[in-house]
């Protein structure tokens, strides 16, 4: 067994399951009388309990055995506009369910710290709801993991153990591409979100699908990383030089609105001398001038969804197996698009 150095607050449950070798939630339905435990690994988590003299946390525990869901989200999103659409469509969903929301944050678009994964463990949630980019994080997904944790991914591709929630991102941006191509451009910039999540490749990999259908497309391409500041300098990168794009579509709508704030101080028209396309379809789209033409990805919907079929996994005691779950997205057409001068998109 694992040596177990407990702190002067005294042993917690994840003492316990190390102590005994097995999950957090393990120890969590040995405590609370729960079925699906092996006789043998339940004696082991009574022995472990009374050699750590662990006493369990009386609030939690009342609250699992009065039957009260209590689900964590976990999250760290530079874009404050996709946060507030998410956190709504999750908390709705909540008030539906009984479900009581634990919000555990990164700072600086980063994970939590794993001392802060392990306590919101040990608080006695039932399963986690984590938002882009956390889903793909192996810090985060490792310690949820080893715990046992019911778990869904809101914008993940094919993570093990987790129910992913998305939309087609390649699908999406292809249209998104294909309607700039539609109305006559011939130079596309295109601003890639954080490397570090499958969506930004699967939105690159769209974009060049169309661009690849169409002959004599010049590309530029800039790195951002979602947030509005990286917006910024993707767009005064994409638009030096004596050609510049003559649209720019970036792959999400902060960093859309950064490039058209760049296009305003550079003096350009939007959308007369520069289109300009976003992703997402937040509020960050309709509170500029002109507002986005955009993919609408329906965050709230995807929160509300990731809430309602992580509910159902915990009620089924764990046994449904990860899934996949894509909703259906749209292009919004608004001022910030419009065709390209001289194209035959132009005299149509």
């Amino acid at each position: 067994m694992k040596k177990i150095v407990r702190s002067a607050r005294g042993a917690t449950i994840i003492d316990v399951a190390a102590h005994a070798g097995v999950s957090p939630m393990t120890v969590s339905r040995v405590i609370n009388g729960r079925s699906g435990v092996r006789p043998e690994t339940r004696v082991a988590v009574q022995r472990s309990i009374e050699a750590l003299a662990y006493t369990p946390n009386v609030a939690a525990r009342s609250l699992v055995t009065s039957g009260e869901l209590r689900i964590g989200v976990i999250y760290s999103n530079p874009s404050a506009a996709f946060m507030s659409e998410f956190l709504t469509g999750v908390f709705e969903e909540a008030s539906t369910r009984g479900a009581r929301l634990i919000l555990l944050k990164g700072e600086a678009g980063k994970p939590p710290s794993l001392d802060a994964l392990r306590e919101l463990i040990a608080s006695g949630v039932s399963g986690v709801i984590l938002t882009p980019p956390l889903g793909e994080s192996p810090q985060v997904l490792n310690v949820l993991r080893e715990a046992g944790c019911a778990m869904a991914a809101v914008g993940a591709y094919q993570v093990a153990g987790a129910i992913c929630v998305r939309i087609d991102d390649r699908l999406a941006a292809y249209e998104a591409t294909r309607h700039l191509l539609d109305l006559g451009h011939r130079r596309l910039g295109f601003v890639l979100g954080n490397p570090d999540q499958a969506a930004s490749a699967e939105r690159m990999a769209g974009f060049y699908a169309a661009v690849r259908e169409t002959p004599g497309v010049d590309v530029r391409v800039a790195q951002g990383d979602f947030s509005y500041a990286s917006g910024l300098a993707a767009g005064e990168q994409l638009l030096e030089g004596p050609t510049p794009p003559t649209a720019i579509f970036a792959s999400n709508d902060d960093m859309a609105a950064a490039v058209v704030s760049v296009a305003h101080r550079r003096h350009l028209d939007v959308p007369e001398e520069l289109s300009v396309m976003g992703f997402d379809d937040t509020t960050a789209a309709v509170t500029l001038w002109p507002p986005l033409t955009t993919v609408r990805q329906p965050v709230h919907r995807l929160a509300a969804e990731a809430l309602a079929v992580l509910v159902a996994n915990v009620a089924a005691g764990d046994r449904r197996p990860a899934s996949d779950r894509v909703l259906e997205h749209a292009i919004v057409t608004r001022e910030s698009a419009a065709p390209v001068a001289g194209s035959a998109a132009t005299a149509a």
